[in-house]
């Protein structure tokens, strides 16, 4: 069965599609865990070992993007537009490395035990700081707020191009498979 060249291999589709429901699953659980304490410790221990998840996830697809073939921008997106989508994919990445690494650090600087299931825990990747932690507790709630916004404009941008541009945009990435135009 020959793939459709106009779309992503089903594995960068699979990875695309995974990493963005944890990721809005993680968004959804830090919100609920600031905003209400009721639930806070079942939250967290859900949240700590979800974040190392998505970490290993986004490197697996990370790999799996450097080897993989992409689809051609649309023929309807100017240089401009290929230019920004290439360095939003950057900061994308970017933030979803970070991310959970700041939180594992985070973590370590706290000296919090990161329990991943049962007695499986991860190892500190930085020494015991008050003042790192708090430190590192900001810049994770920071990059919280600019990978939600980053989410918000790869989602307007999809949206822009599937319904205003009508240029098929989304097919590129769509869960399903799409018939070669």
């Amino acid at each position: 069965m020959a793939t459709n060249p106009q779309q992503f291999p089903v594995s960068m589709r699979f990875f695309h599609w995974l990493v963005a429901a944890m990721v809005l699953t993680m968004l959804g659980i830090g919100v609920t865990m600031v905003v209400s304490l009721a639930h806070y410790h079942q939250l967290i221990s859900i949240h700590r070992p979800l974040g190392i998840l998505l970490l290993i996830l986004v490197a697996i697809r990370f790999v799996n993007r450097l080897f993989s073939t992409l689809p051609p921008f649309p023929a309807t997106m100017s240089p401009r537009e290929r230019f920004i989508a290439h360095w939003s994919e950057i900061l994308m990445y970017t933030l979803l490395f970070l991310q959970p690494l700041v939180g594992w650090g985070m973590l370590s600087a706290a000296r919090y035990p990161i329990v991943l299931w049962g007695g499986l825990h991860l190892f500190p990747i930085l020494p015991h700081s008050v003042m790192l932690y708090a430190a590192l507790r900001k810049m994770h709630t920071v990059l919280a707020y600019l990978l939600f916004l980053a989410i918000i404009a790869h989602f307007g941008a999809v949206l822009f191009h599937t319904w205003i541009v009508r240029d098929r945009l989304f097919s590129r990435m769509a869960p399903w498979r799409v018939r070669a135009r």
